[in-house]
């Protein structure tokens, strides 16, 4: 099939390009400035912005398992709908993504049935009791990205440096999720005022610091290559900070939600607002920011993390940790940041797309001839409503419920098929 996109325009090699694109089959054949080719669906993107794909390295699917929070069908629905066009599916599943067998049925599944492309993540140790290594080399063969305990957290640094060693062999990343379990306790929100104010216990900087400083000296002396997921401490961008001068082989990514919220909004016990890591003080959230627009922080990713309501509706200590992400990532970031000049519509780009699709080494990221036809369609100036009937996810624990965000996403093509379209989608 071809598609004409005409009069975009289009982010290429960092700036702004009206021009025409032509896609044939899965791939971009054409960037020019008039393009007059046959094509089977032609699109005119006069007054909108056409930019890369979006790719989260860092969500949760549910399946198998937990399909009645979300299912691979309707989690890449819904991430098509937020202009993501590949997507990496954490591990933290029931059974566990810890062999070949399990990585195998996420990606038969999402061929059958996902509307963007899903890259498995699999898991650094045996059901993630973090006792023993999983069988990575296997893994590996089958396809997986990295491979990560995320939703738990090695504690053994004995294992943790032996995952490392063994990981480095495959040429596998390792994402580390940073918790010290003792540290952190039973705590539901950040250590410090708010968790005072509420009379909640709370989870100390410290228990993701001590994790992650462990992990950059594991990292420096095996030799691997780790991503330390969702930042949320001005320390750890700054450990980040020094262990990139030092050569250590490190990369890292921040959630929209702690670049948006501080722990304020935690004063009404909304648990919309309760994740792991915990939305922490206005100061953490400026050096995130900060981290982010110097390249210390790489990447942006959503750690989209469904949960039904029933779950959510409980007492605060009772509510599970997590909230979606897939539907408002690029409109929460454009209202919030990009409209208020606190960083710019290319570094959003940038981190959203450009930098994690480098990441995994992925033929996309760019709108260039030969690479991917991973597109999405945005009008900047189109808004859109954020509550229960809007998302198509099948869990609404969002933060960002009862908001008008701006950056419509209008139309997303992946591989060359359009997988979301505004007038065809409620």
């Amino acid at each position: 099939m071809k598609i004409l996109i005409k009069n975009a325009s289009a982010y290429i090699n960092k700036t702004w390009i009206d021009t025409d694109v032509l896609i044939d089959k899965q791939n971009i054949i054409k960037v020019e400035k008039e393009i007059n080719d046959k094509a089977d669906l032609t699109i005119d993107a006069k007054g909108k912005k056409l930019i890369p794909g979006f790719v989260d390295l860092h969500c949760h699917l549910r399946d198998p398992g937990q399909t009645y929070k979300e299912d691979i069908h309707t989690g890449t629905r819904s991430a098509a709908k937020g202009g993501f066009t590949t997507i990496c599916a954490m591990p933290n599943t029931e059974p566990t993504i810890d062999n070949i067998g399990e990585v195998e049925y996420v990606q038969r599944k999402a061929k059958d049935l996902g509307l963007c492309k899903v890259k498995v993540i699999g898991a650094s140790s045996k059901k993630l009791e973090g006792k023993e290594i999983a069988e990575i080399a296997t893994m590996k063969e089958g396809g997986i990205v990295a491979v990560s305990d995320d939703g738990a957290c090695v504690q053994n640094s004995k294992l943790q440096s032996n995952i490392m060693l063994y990981a480095q062999n495959f040429d596998i990343p390792v994402i580390i999720h940073a918790e010290d379990y003792s540290l952190a306790g039973k705590g539901q929100i950040a250590g410090g005022k708010m968790a005072t104010k509420l009379g909640l216990s709370g989870i100390p900087a410290l228990a993701e610091e001590v994790i992650i400083s462990r992990d950059l000296m594991l990292s420096e002396a095996t030799k691997c290559q780790i991503h330390i997921a969702h930042l949320s401490t001005a320390n750890s961008v700054e450990m980040i900070r020094q262990a990139k001068k030092k050569g250590i082989k490190v990369t890292s990514e921040v959630t929209p939600h702690h670049l948006i919220f501080n722990e304020d909004r935690l004063a009404t016990f909304d648990t919309n607002f309760k994740c792991k890591p915990p939305i922490r003080s206005e100061k953490d959230r400026q050096a995130l920011i900060a981290g982010l627009i110097d390249g210390t922080i790489d990447l942006i990713a959503t750690d989209h993390a469904p949960h039904a309501d029933f779950e959510k509706e409980k007492e605060f200590d009772f509510a599970p940790f997590g909230v979606i992400g897939f539907e408002t990532a690029f409109p929460g970031l454009y209202t919030h940041l990009v409209k208020n000049n606190i960083i710019s519509l290319e570094l959003l780009i940038e981190k959203l797309s450009t930098a994690p699709a480098s990441w995994l080494k992925l033929n996309s990221g760019v709108i260039e001839v030969g690479k991917a036809a991973d597109l999405v369609l945005v009008d900047l100036n189109q808004s859109i409503e954020i509550n229960n009937e809007t998302i198509i996810s099948k869990s609404k624990n969002s933060p960002f419920l009862g908001e008008t965000l701006f950056g419509r996403i209008e139309l997303t093509i992946c591989d060359g098929k359009v997988t979301w379209e505004i007038n065809n989608n409620k």
